[in-house]
């Protein structure tokens, strides 16, 4: 049984008629202009403002979790394990009104360890 190349991308130099190629040229064309109109949506739909903006906040997201992921590297944990137990909370705080107060009780705690690492840097030297 004779096998045939059903789509003729790869020519087939062994008793090609001219029919054949002909045939395998025009498969080729036909996928040459898929591939430039395919190239043409995918250019248009990447320049519009609400994919510009998505990919914006796609990297913005991306860069500020690889920082906190670098910063819990030591710890063994990462972004992906600690954002269940942050979404709930985050959901309680908001459901109780507490949002502004846990905001200020984290304000505080930064300062705090801001301050303690301060000191152990300068008790180090």
């Amino acid at each position: 049984m004779e096998q045939r190349n059903i789509i003729g991308l790869e020519p087939d130099p062994k008793d090609e008629s001219l029919d054949d190629r002909k045939a395998r040229l025009k498969r080729q064309a036909d996928f040459y202009r898929v591939g430039i109109v395919h190239s043409r949506a995918t250019i248009r739909q990447g320049s519009r403002p609400e994919a510009l903006f998505h990919n914006a906040i796609d990297h913005a997201t991306f860069a500020v979790r690889s920082r906190i992921d670098t910063l819990l590297r030591p710890t063994g944990i990462n972004v992906a394990t600690i954002m269940p137990y942050a979404v709930s909370l985050f959901g309680f705080l908001t459901r109780k009104r507490l949002v502004k107060p846990a905001l200020g009780i984290l304000a505080a705690a930064a300062g705090v360890a801001y301050y303690v690492q301060q000191r152990r840097s300068k008790a180090a030297y």
